[in-house]
């Protein structure tokens, strides 16, 4: 029999036609139809429990490894086993893998995998009408959907007429598959996830012999586990082929036109934070130390760098943040790269050690991945309210340097760039990240080390006065950083404390006009942070409207622009990654368009530091609810400015 290859054709975060169009027929050897797609929106959906991390993660890898260009979502509870079946406890991951480059995880997903009524509940909102689903009926029974509040079957009262729905008994399945395992039936049911994404595996024509390596490495000392994964993998596969239920596969081709040619991997952000933390203990030539107190979502770094030792990486997992930062600023002190993890609630006990930096005035890198707050909040969701705390969450004049990447990849160039600030100045810098972009992932063309900017910063070695002394507060004229002298070098003992210093001397000092010097001369190194001139995306140079982002904004920001320019809107974008000092043109670029639309995931902080700064009337549009943005509603809140603008 022949099969049918169709083809279907979608812009980025669009929803995908429901009947593909007809293209040239093709064999698939089983006789299905191959539908040809140029993105797909997947979505895994269940308990905490059925490690739909684990299988996204792996559908993730693969799709990386075949050349898509790919953005995740991970979404899951804080409780580390939150309550079976309910609500609270599902667990999701949506992947958006494209054969064109992409810059979100998609709007809403193509295909939403449920493993039980309360992920489907939780998620069939974000599904659109023709979107399939594929539900897991085993776990459809009276108990599971009463505690979700379903008073029928979805499955069976037309609650799902508007979808394709296809009804499979994972869980029946996969303990068939592994009845000769000798595993007991418990143990055979958590293997489940492997058989699904076996069949989304079939379903997207994905390689198979990574993810099987991977089962066989991970449970190396569970052979038995090992195997059970993989049979239950390949018979997820083997479903797909031969049940009359999937009656199309699909294909989405590698990306090829949109990478550069080089090496690429998938990267989270937090990986790639970790990698260029390294990279510029590399690039400067002074061993790194990490002290850190674990805390969602900023552990992974810490995971991460101990396992570098090889390249001089210490880790110290301190018994609170307080100690944490205190560690790293006294590493600093002895001539290492200091650098402290943490999220907003460990940010606010870690401010009076940033203020002792900022006295001290030592290179200290502070990484906030930023969560959804106050207080404990939501420590899994995203959130962007912390740039004001960054800004200004001292007691006294104690200015920081603020950077800010913009996607997962970009979290390695950002960690370098806030080391060379860190170095070159004498300063502590904040890198704020956030949630989205520490668990999403995105692939990443790894750089050629000569390719690496040069961090290397000479320490203090001989005395600096005529007289033979050395003074810990005289200024390179330029930079405005002082000296930094590592402890025990011959005739450069020096005092440094948190009491306000004498400039130049080091002394303590009490003068009323030597702490107003001191002040402003601290404030004015900050000022002369040399940072790119802001780069702004206006086509024709005609739009009236900028949109004006930071962090993880990106994505959403600049599909949605891509969406109003399809349409006919004129719409420029710009991006600051330097948020203290901003770029010495922004005031000039604010100046240039009649309307300024500035997206956050707060209440406005950055708009208002816009208008404060500047006395220019920009517009916030906010988001708090723990997710990044659609790109719909940034396309719909571009359009309705351009129509009052109109």
């Amino acid at each position: 029999m022949t099969s049918q290859v169709e083809v279907s054709e979608s812009t980025e975060d669009e929803p995908l036609p429901v009947a593909p169009v007809a293209g040239m027929p093709a064999q698939n050897g089983d006789g299905k139809r191959v539908t040809k797609l140029d993105r797909v929106v997947i979505r895994f959906a269940g308990d905490s429990g059925d490690g739909m991390q684990l299988t996204g993660d792996r559908f993730t890898t693969e799709t990386a490894g075949f050349g898509n260009d790919l953005s995740t979502l991970p979404n899951f509870p804080a409780e580390i086993r939150a309550p079976a079946g309910t609500l609270p406890g599902v667990s999701s991951f949506q992947l958006h893998f494209a054969d064109h480059d992409i810059l979100t995880p998609g709007d809403a997903p193509h295909v939403l995998v449920a493993m039980n009524p309360a992920a489907l509940k939780a998620n069939l909102g974000d599904v659109p009408r023709g979107a399939e689903i594929i539900v897991n009926t085993d776990e459809f029974t009276k108990r599971a959907l009463a505690k979700v509040g379903y008073a029928a079957d979805p499955l069976g009262d037309g609650a799902l007429d508007a979808y394709s729905v296809h009804p499979v008994p994972l869980t029946t399945l996969t303990v068939e598959a592994l009845k000769d395992s000798g595993l007991a039936r418990k143990d055979a049911e958590r293997a489940k996830n492997m058989f699904a994404l076996g069949l989304l595996s079939w379903m997207y024509h994905r390689p198979t012999e990574g993810t099987e390596r991977f089962l066989r490495v991970k449970f190396a000392n569970k052979p038995d586990i090992a195997e059970a994964n993989v049979t239950a993998f390949r018979a997820g596969w083997n479903y797909g082929e031969t049940t009359e239920d999937f009656a199309v596969s699909y294909e989405v081709a590698p990306a090829t036109a949109a990478f550069p040619a080089g090496r690429y991997r998938n990267i989270s952000g937090n990986l790639a934070l970790a990698y260029g933390l390294v990279a510029a203990s590399e690039q400067s030539g002074l061993p790194l130390f990490l002290g850190s107190y674990p805390i969602t979502p900023a552990s992974d770094i810490l995971h991460e760098l101990s396992k570098h030792k090889n390249f001089g990486v210490r880790t110290f997992q301190a018994e609170d943040e307080i100690a944490g930062i205190g560690a790293a600023l006294g590493a600093a002190f002895g001539g290492s790269l200091g650098v402290t993890t943490t999220s907003g609630p460990g940010v606010a006990l870690k401010s009076e050690t940033i203020g002792l930096a900022v006295s001290l005035e030592l290179p200290l890198l502070v990484i906030d991945i930023q969560r959804g707050g106050p207080s404990t909040g939501l420590p899994t969701k995203t959130e962007q309210a912390d740039l004001l705390q960054a800004m200004y969450g001292r007691n006294g004049e104690a200015p920081v340097p603020i950077v800010a990447p913009a996607t997962a990849a970009d979290c390695f160039t950002a960690a370098l760039e806030a080391a060379r600030i860190a170095l070159t100045y004498r300063t502590p810098v904040f890198l704020l990240s956030d949630g989205y972009l520490a668990n999403g992932s995105e692939p990443w063309r790894i750089p050629e080390p000569d390719e690496l900017p040069d961090l290397r910063v000479p320490f203090a070695t001989e005395p600096n006065r005529p007289d033979g002394s050395f003074w810990p507060y005289l200024r390179d004229p330029e930079t405005l950083a002082r000296p930094w002298a590592v402890p025990g070098t011959p005739g450069l003992e020096h005092r440094v404390g948190g009491i306000e210093k004498q400039d130049g001397t080091g002394n303590i000092s009490y003068d009323p006009a030597n702490h107003d010097h001191m002040v402003r001369i601290r404030q004015a190194k900050i000022d002369g942070i040399t940072v790119p001139d802001l780069v702004v995306d206006d086509p024709s140079g005609k739009a009236g409207l900028l949109v004006l982002g930071w962090g993880s904004t990106y994505g959403p920001i600049a599909a949605a622009v891509r969406r109003v320019r399809a349409a006919g809107g004129e719409v420029a974008q710009a991006h600051l990654r330097h948020l203290n000092p901003f770029p010495a043109n922004l005031g000039e670029v604010l100046a240039g368009y009649d309307r300024v639309l500035v997206p956050e995931m707060n209440l406005g902080q950055l708009a208002h530091l816009l208008r404060a700064r500047y006395l220019v009337d920009a517009q916030s549009f906010t988001q708090v609810t723990g997710l990044p943005f659609k790109a719909e509603q940034l396309a719909d809140a571009l359009t309705a400015q351009l129509e009052v603008q109109s």
